[in-house]
């Protein structure tokens, strides 16, 4: 099992989890972004530097991706794509995507682009909180407790 991180925009209270998981069970963690990331210095977490470019985190995690791995991402495409590639995603607020919330959230995400196309505005996602860190720290200890071996 690999843990792979959507991390251009992966807040840093949900890396620093990630770091203390990868520490505490020796998971490999591949953070994977645009732009240098700064991680601890341990053999088990990777972090993929991929240049600029709307999708080339995201065309990197999917080439890789397999079965038994995890990704890390609010990016609902993404976690669509490696969910069809049979892998499992999970969001930085705690909410493990499914085939079935999945395309809900894309048909949500599809309605309200259309409605930002045609003039109408919204006020954005919630800010992160201190409840979405410790929903984040309790998806991922059950995930990896159920998951790896």
């Amino acid at each position: 099992m690999k843990i792979y991180v959507d991390a251009d925009a992966c807040p840093k209270p949900i890396k620093k989890i990630l770091f203390r998981l990868a520490n505490r069970t020796g998971i490999s963690v591949v953070f994977v972004a645009n732009r240098p990331i700064t991680t601890p210095r341990l053999a088990n977490i990777k972090t993929i530097e991929v240049g600029p470019g709307i999708d080339k985190a995201d065309d990197y995690i999917l080439e890789r991706i397999s079965p038994s791995d995890l990704i890390i991402t609010a990016d609902i495409p993404l976690a669509a794509e490696a969910i069809a590639k049979g892998a499992s995603a999970l969001d930085p607020r705690g909410e493990l995507y499914t085939a079935e919330n999945v395309r809900e959230r894309l048909n949500i995400r599809d309605f309200m682009s259309t409605m930002r196309a045609s003039g109408m505005h919204s006020s954005g996602g919630a800010s992160f909180s201190q409840s979405n860190q410790i929903n984040f720290s309790n998806a991922i200890d059950r995930y990896v407790a159920q998951n790896h071996h």
